[in-house]
C-alpha cells in the first residue's frame, strides 16, 4: 500500500491534541503491560499493521513474551492473562467495536469489579486513544517496520 499523506505534519496541532492524550494514557496508573496488551488488542481488531508493530515492539521492551503476544488474538482459550487482563481486553474488544456491543452490561460488571471507577475511565480513554491512532495509520496508510521502542525493561516489583 502505498502511504497517503503525513497527517501529523499536516495538521501538528490535531497530532498535538492526540499525542497528549497519549502521554496522559500512559502516565494514568495503569500497568504498562496491561496497556500494551490493550493496545495490541484494539490494533489487532482493527487491522492496523502500523500500530501492531509498534505495540509488539514496545510490549517485547517491557519485558512482554513472546507466548502471550503471540496468544493475544486467543486470549479466552490461553492460561496466560490473569482475570484483570481478561477484563481489560473483554472491555477493549467491547469498546472497540462499540457499534456492534454498545459495551454490553454484562461485561461492564466484569471489567468493574476489576478495576476501580478512575482506572476504569482511564482504561476506556486508552482503549478510545488506541483507536484514534489505528484510524488515523490506517487511512493514511502509514507503513510498519520503521518503529524502533525506546522503553526501558519495567523492573520487577519487590
Amino acid at each position: 500500500m502505498e502511504h497517503r499523506i503525513n497527517a501529523f505534519t499536516a495538521s501538528p496541532k490535531a497530532y498535538q491534541a492526540l499525542a497528549t492524550m497519549e502521554q496522559f494514557v500512559d502516565s494514568c496508573g495503569l500497568e504498562r503491560l496491561l496497556l500494551e496488551l490493550v493496545k495490541m488488542r484494539a490494533s489487532q481488531i482493527n487491522g492496523c499493521a502500523y500500530c501492531l508493530d509498534m505495540h509488539s515492539k514496545d510490549a517485547r521492551a517491557l519485558g512482554e513474551t513472546e507466548q502471550r503476544l503471540y496468544a493475544l488474538n486467543a486470549w479466552r482459550e490461553a492460561p496466560f492473562y490473569s482475570e484483570r487482563e481478561r477484563a481489560a481486553l473483554e472491555w477493549t474488544e467491547a469498546i472497540t467495536q462499540i457499534s456492534e456491543t454498545h459495551a454490553p452490561d454484562d461485561v461492564y460488571q466484569r471489567v468493574s469489579k476489576q478495576f476501580k471507577p478512575e482506572d476504569l475511565a482511564n482504561l476506556t480513554l486508552a482503549i478510545a486513544t488506541i483507536n484514534s491512532w489505528n484510524r488515523l495509520c490506517i487511512a493514511f496508510r502509514v507503513t510498519p517496520g520503521s518503529y524502533t521502542s525506546q522503553l526501558q525493561p519495567l523492573k520487577a516489583s519487590a
